[in-house]
């Protein structure tokens, strides 16, 4: 098979509508693969580097990607090769699924696809989110998620209380991205559990098992944890993570969590272990969250998922992409415009 495979990668740099989430700019990458023996049918897959959160925001990921696309057989033939370049491997296996489909901007799955979303809500002063909660209510979103955690805990039991007034009946999830102390966690997860929380992401920083374990056991609001998934790149670790913290819930990015595969692994452990899980974007352009839309439509998703539009972007991919009463999908009449990539 060596010799049957051809690549190349293009840099690209996206552009934040606001710098509201702090966010200005976001790098990528691009992948691009085809068979040399039809070289006008490629697959096009997205390396979406996440800088400060991804274990492979390292020196020498640029070279790893050059090699990846210098030898494509080699990693067609053994994913396992770059375990520890998640991103990388995400966007390599969705030019592979990609090119399996005909190159159509359908991996995974050779339909349209169409997935339940939450309606996210990020920080802010008291005032934008209530208003943005507002706006999630009126956009018709039966399933809200809030992040916490950046202003004083008492405003954002008001803004709960504010939620619930107005939609007493909406699902709701909370991420708090670590902000809560080991010792305080599970007096603030009681206040919270009387606005009938679906869960809380993350309540405490990765990384500190024994704490993580008895606020799952303890903590009256189920347990999903997030970044306590980045960087368990094998099979041994991530079942001593979930044997040792037992949460109610995993959330996967595929980007930081180990690609399609890796998250395809996270879940039959989950699983077995009687563990829930959802999957969400992390920042990715269109071309990635077409990717992570398909491959949980395949699996039949139905509990709401992490994903919008890409609206962040101003210079985001034109695509069939939309959004409409708590669901993403692909509008079947609609047309991708990826050549103003190349």
């Amino acid at each position: 098979m060596r010799g049957e495979w051809r690549s190349y990668r293009l840099n690209f740099r996206f552009t934040a509508i606001t710098s509201r989430e702090r966010l200005r700019q976001k790098d990528t990458y691009f992948i691009r693969l085809w068979h040399t023996h039809c070289p006008t049918v490629s697959g096009l897959g997205e390396a979406a580097l996440f800088r400060g959160l991804s274990c492979d925001d390292r020196p020498g990921y640029e070279d790893m990607l050059d090699d990846v696309c210098a030898h494509p057989d080699r990693y067609a033939s053994d994913t396992g090769l770059f375990d520890e370049w998640p991103s990388i491997k995400t966007g390599f296996e969705t030019a592979l699924a990609d090119l399996a489909s005909g190159g159509v901007m359908r991996p995974f799955s050779s339909q349209p696809w169409s997935v339940p979303i939450n309606g996210l809500i990020w920080m802010g002063d008291r005032e934008t989110m209530r208003a943005r909660v507002d706006e999630k209510l009126a956009e018709g979103f039966e399933c809200i998620k809030i992040k916490i955690g950046g202003i004083d805990f008492e405003e954002e039991l008001a803004l709960l209380e504010y939620l619930r007034s107005r939609a007493p009946e909406v699902t709701l999830r909370l991420d708090a991205n670590g902000a809560f102390a080991p010792d305080e966690a599970v007096a603030k997860l009681d206040r919270l559990a009387r606005y009938g929380i679906h869960s809380v992401e993350q309540p405490i920083k990765a990384g500190h098992y024994a704490e993580m374990e008895r606020v799952c056991r303890e903590s009256p609001v189920p347990i999903a944890l997030d970044e306590e998934l980045i960087g368990l790149n094998t099979l041994s670790r991530r079942e001593e993570m979930l044997d040792a913290i037992r949460p109610s819930y995993i959330i996967l990015k595929p980007t930081l969590c180990g690609g399609f595969s890796g998250a395809d692994e996270w879940i039959r452990l989950a699983e077995e272990r009687g563990i829930g899980w959802w999957a969400t974007s992390a920042l990715e352009s269109n071309v990635g969250l077409n990717a992570i839309g398909a491959w949980l439509s395949c699996k039949g998703a139905e509990m709401p998922q992490g994903l919008g539009t890409g609206q962040l972007y101003h210079n985001n991919i034109p695509s069939p992409l939309r959004q409409h009463g708590g669901r993403t999908y692909i509008d079947p009449e609609g047309s991708w415009a990826t050549q103003n990539l190349f």
